[in-house]
């Protein structure tokens, strides 16, 4: 079921980990992530409920005999599962009965299935697959000289040259990494993310859980959204800018409400905080940092395109950087690793700690660019280092400051990486 004009993606090589270990594997994400396409790429069959006729049929057969579905060479690709949600029950018991691994793999709409509906959670016999949008590797803009993972190793030197300039990188990051639209160009390229938006806000969120959701409010919600994202910013902050625009302020459990329902069908995706042994007496700050799934969800939210960004880069800077941090979360999965961040009671703050399964770890500054950000960055990351108690846990491998506009990949005398983000692969 190959498709020769398939772009290839980092989570191919996980997707084919998890079917040698696993009877089955459910790939969730957003939608248009390029869940269903990734998926037909290592599926030898496929049950595709997402057409009309075929979910008809197996409508009809699945009140009878689910397992019948099932049939077909492994791994059998189940498209659009959670509309027959019996299947997953008769996944579960089919893996069972089989006992081998790699025979299915469930992909279909981000919207989830109420766990009421499933007998059996498949553990043991179902792991979970997150699917993100494109990075700028995958999509073909970082020509990739250099890698994280070498980074690792602390070489003394690298080189390396990165042709991305400030008005691609503003394209970049409000055309955001959906697959269809990284075939395209210009506005039709653009369109793709205010079309997702709009999906969003008319019926998704109040699909999630059956509960009606105002396109209004959610309209204002993630405008709000956008304009907080790097910070760790409470509930009650964004309901208070909802007020400006409506009147009342929401309360703090319709806001909840509301973001729960933008996570579970990934539009959100807000970075955790990263716990360290420390030297310092600093309270080390717990809440999450706020981030959309993709850079160009806030774009459409906030209703601007690259032109604003060059006239505004503040704003662009705080854009860039949950584009950088979509691209690392997707590289450190690769690497049996997990994002964070942290910052403490102390005022001292790092945009992103990439720490691995082995104990090791990086700590990564994101700045759009520009001599004194590069200074200020590598400041923090030495802070940082110092305060660690390195008695009870390790050095960080590396420190590196992450930018988007520069024209060189380098290490500063100091040890320092800097990496344009036009460079940068797992």
């Amino acid at each position: 079921m190959k498709n020769t004009s398939y772009r290839m993606r980092l989570v191919d090589s996980l997707l084919d980990r998890k079917l040698q270990g696993k009877g089955a594997v459910l790939v969730e994400g957003p939608k248009w992530c390029g869940k269903t396409t990734t998926a037909a790429q290592k599926a030898a069959s496929a049950l595709k409920l997402g057409d009309v006729g075929v979910f008809r049929q197996s409508r009809q057969i699945a009140e009878m005999n689910p397992a019948l579905l099932l049939e077909g060479a492994a791994p059998r690709l189940i498209d659009e599962w959670q509309t027959i949600p019996e299947l997953w029950d008769s996944v579960r018991s089919e893996v069972d009965e089989r006992n081998a691994f790699g025979q299915f793999i469930l992909t279909g709409s981000a919207v989830p299935v109420p766990t009421e509906q499933l007998l059996h959670t498949g553990t043991g016999r179902i792991t979970r697959l997150m699917m993100r949008t494109m990075t700028l590797f995958e999509s073909g803009e970082s020509n990739g000289t250099i890698s994280l993972k070498d980074l690792f190793e602390s070489p003394e030197q690298i080189f390396a040259e990165c042709s991305i300039d400030i008005e691609q990188l503003a394209f970049l990051v409000c055309r955001g990494g959906w697959p269809q639209a990284t075939f395209q160009k210009g506005h039709l390229a653009l369109d793709q993310a205010f079309d997702y938006f709009d999906a969003i806000v008319a019926s998704d969120i109040s699909r999630v859980d059956g509960v009606k959701r105002s396109p209004e409010r959610t309209r204002t919600l993630m405008r709000s959204y956008a304009r907080h994202q790097g910070a760790s910013v409470n509930y009650s902050v964004i309901a208070t800018d909802m007020q400006a625009n409506e009147g009342n302020a929401p309360d703090i459990d319709t806001v909840a409400s509301y973001i729960s329902a933008l996570k579970k069908i990934f539009v959100v995706e807000d970075l955790p905080a990263w716990n360290p042994n420390l030297r310092s007496k600093a309270a080390i700050r717990t809440s999450d940092t706020r981030y959309f799934v993709d850079s160009s969800i806030g774009v459409a939210a906030l209703g601007i395109g690259p032109k604003d960004f060059l006239n505004d880069l503040n704003s662009f800077g705080l854009f860039f950087e949950t584009l950088a941090v979509r691209d690392l979360r997707v590289f450190a999965e690769t690497m049996d690793g997990s994002l964070y961040h942290y910052r403490d009671s102390n005022g001292l703050e790092c945009d992103a700690v990439l720490h691995c399964r082995n104990g090791s770890y990086g700590l990564i500054e994101i700045k759009l660019g520009g001599d004194t950000a590069i200074e200020d960055g590598a400041k923090n990351l030495h802070a940082l280092e110092k305060i660690i108690d390195t008695t009870r846990m390790s050095a960080p491998s590396f420190k590196m400051v992450l930018i988007g506009v520069g024209k060189y990949a380098y290490r500063r005398k100091d040890g320092v990486y800097v990496v344009p983000i036009g460079c940068l692969k797992p």
